[in-house]
């Protein structure tokens, strides 16, 4: 299941940084700017409303990394995970089998970040799309949630990572994008 909250600006942070787990509160607050802060609480907040909703799990979740750096939730390794922000909004994805997400905002075209991360068949499909800065964000987007969904690091080969062994789906808001990745089950 997706949640997504663009409601960065519209809680009481003292009052949500009371409420979540003394792990997530540290790492909020190594955040220098409170926007950060903000999205790394919301993001926490909704995986709260995710895990309430879905598996009935009241209690702050508290997160282990393997080596790549992604989270599990302790004690639950049924229970799988990931969360994403972006300036404009949080994003949150819950289920029972390995998934991943990005949320990324809309932003300027620019073509050396597009060749440098880019293979060439997906540079030939952002150039002649209609809007060209959309559709490298709907593939960022892919790539950032391949590699989420594997647990690996984004220096493992950001050119290739988008593969028809994964499902992929695509949200395109006005202000920004995200995509869930999957292993086809």
């Amino acid at each position: 299941m997706v949640y997504i909250s663009e409601d960065i600006w519209n809680f009481d942070l003292a009052s949500a940084l009371n409420d979540i787990s003394a792990q997530r509160r540290e790492q909020a607050l190594k955040f220098k700017h409170e926007q950060g802060q903000r999205l790394c609480v919301l993001a926490y907040q909704l995986l709260k409303q995710a895990l309430r909703e879905e598996y009935g799990i009241t209690d702050n979740p508290l997160f282990e990394y393997n080596e790549a750096g992604k989270p599990s939730i302790v004690g639950h390794p049924e229970i799988f995970f990931n969360l994403s922000h972006c300036k404009e909004a949080v994003a949150c994805v819950v289920s029972d089998h390995p998934v991943g997400i990005d949320v990324e905002s809309h932003r300027e075209y620019r073509d050396s970040l597009v060749r440098y991360c880019m293979n060439d068949d997906e540079v030939v499909l952002i150039e002649s799309a209609e809007h060209p800065a959309e559709e490298f964000i709907r593939l960022w987007t892919m790539k950032e949630a391949t590699i989420k969904l594997i647990g690996t690091t984004i220096s493992s080969g950001m050119k290739d990572i988008i593969s028809p062994k994964y499902k992929y789906t695509t949200v395109i808001r006005q202000r920004y994008i995200y995509t869930i990745a999957e292993f086809i089950l």
